[in-house]
């Protein structure tokens, strides 16, 4: 057994994954705004308080950590939506877990763990995309991911969709992550409703899910939702152009929403004229392991 943790920009999940690549046992939290003001505190009392009680019931053979940001072989060189910057991580953890501990970006988890066991498996050529506190990417060519050299490269949600747009944590403005995350169509959704930051995930679903005329409260967050699929179709048609993937894999809180989002970003992109080469289908599977990818991708 071994145990992956997907650190995420507002979520930490801790499970224990077998040899198949199954998760035996899972435990998360979100991350309230309040707790980001010592971020790495609260990020290694929930984790080695969670490893040492999974170490007690399970024989663990190493620990995998998938983090959003650019990472080395130990440390978070940075990480925006954390705010964190230069962490050595591993070695903050390993003085009270006596482990093996690797660590990876997130995205990259998500999609080595797609391509093997999920959504991505019958395909050479993919992209995929986690949507998030902010929006991670990864390609993968012939079961490999592609090789950036010295940098993680594959920054999908730091590409610029807008000129001199929304200022960015990264330092730039315009990315593609200010405009197509769900964190922002999230925010922005509980801005239009005078919702507070507790409020779930399902019922901002519950409300774009009844998309009906008689729904007050859709009716003022439609033009929301309507902006958010044109700039994720904007962003996924780019990369498009670039990669000509055979499919691309969405995951992170997207998968929730596959329902009431998913039709439509399809149709924004094929008829929206945002591809460089027409056609009249498009490949867009969402990740078959949902969230639990990074956590697999993590031990892989």
């Amino acid at each position: 057994m071994n145990i992956g943790i997907d650190l995420g920009g507002s979520h930490i999940a801790i499970g224990v994954v077998n040899n198949k690549g199954l998760i035996q046992e899972k435990i998360e939290k979100r991350i309230l705004a309040k707790e980001k003001q010592n971020i790495k505190n609260t990020i290694e009392e929930y984790i080695i308080k969670n490893v040492k009680e999974f170490m007690k019931k399970y024989e663990i053979s190493k620990i995998g950590m998938a983090i959003p940001g650019t990472v080395n072989e130990n440390t978070i060189i940075k990480s925006v939506n954390l705010n964190i910057e230069n962490y050595n991580i591993v070695e903050a953890l390993k003085k009270s877990i006596k482990m093996p501990i690797s660590i990876k970006n997130d995205a990259k988890c998500a999609a080595i763990a797609e391509n093997k066991y999920g959504c991505l498996k019958k395909y050479k050529r993919t992209l995929f995309l986690t949507l998030g506190t902010g929006i991670g990417g990864a390609v993968i060519i012939d079961n490999e991911l592609l090789d950036t050299g010295n940098f993680p490269g594959c920054e999908f949600g730091h590409m610029i969709i807008e000129k001199n747009g929304k200022d960015c944590k990264c330092g730039k403005k315009g990315c593609f992550e200010r405009y197509a995350s769900m964190k922002i169509l999230k925010d922005n959704i509980r801005k239009e409703l005078g919702l507070d930051e507790k409020t779930r995930g399902q019922e901002i679903y519950d409300i774009i899910r009844n998309n009906n005329t008689s729904n007050i409260n859709y009716e003022k967050i439609e033009n929301t939702v309507d902006e958010f699929i044109e700039n994720l179709a904007i962003g996924i048609s780019n990369l498009i152009n670039i990669f000509e993937p055979e499919a691309i894999g969405i995951g992170g809180s997207f998968v929730y929403f596959q329902e009431v989002l998913l039709n439509r970003l399809k149709a924004k992109i094929l008829e929206g004229n945002l591809l460089f080469n027409d056609r009249k289908t498009i490949n867009i599977e969402t990740a078959i392991l949902g969230n639990e990818s990074g956590i697999i991708g993590a031990v892989i």
